[in-house]
């Protein structure tokens, strides 16, 4: 299932559209929530970044077993945006090179 959004500009292909868990889901966007963040740590009011980084902490220990390793793995070691990259459907190892 492909999602577009051209406020944003871009189309997000989902991994698992209907299979999703409201976990995954919640995971999915605080990951997002968290890129925003990031994009705005010089903005006032300062964005929360450890309020962020403890819900991921929280959302990724509520996981179920069956839980896909690979995203397992990225959250565990903290590759957030490979972790958004796995839920969104995409190759979190796929490089960026034209080549």
């Amino acid at each position: 299932m492909v999602f577009t959004n051209p406020e944003l500009g871009f189309a997000l292909n989902l991994r698992y559209p209907n299979g999703m868990t409201d976990t995954e889901q919640s995971l999915l966007d605080t990951l997002l929530e968290l890129e925003t963040a990031v994009a705005n740590v010089n903005a006032e009011p300062k964005p929360d970044l450890v309020g962020i980084f403890a819900r991921l902490d929280d959302l990724t220990a509520a996981l179920p077993k069956d839980t896909p390793r690979d995203l397992l793995h990225y959250l565990h070691k903290k590759s957030f945006q490979k972790a958004r990259l796995y839920l969104q459907g995409q190759d979190p190892e796929a490089g960026t090179c034209a080549h």
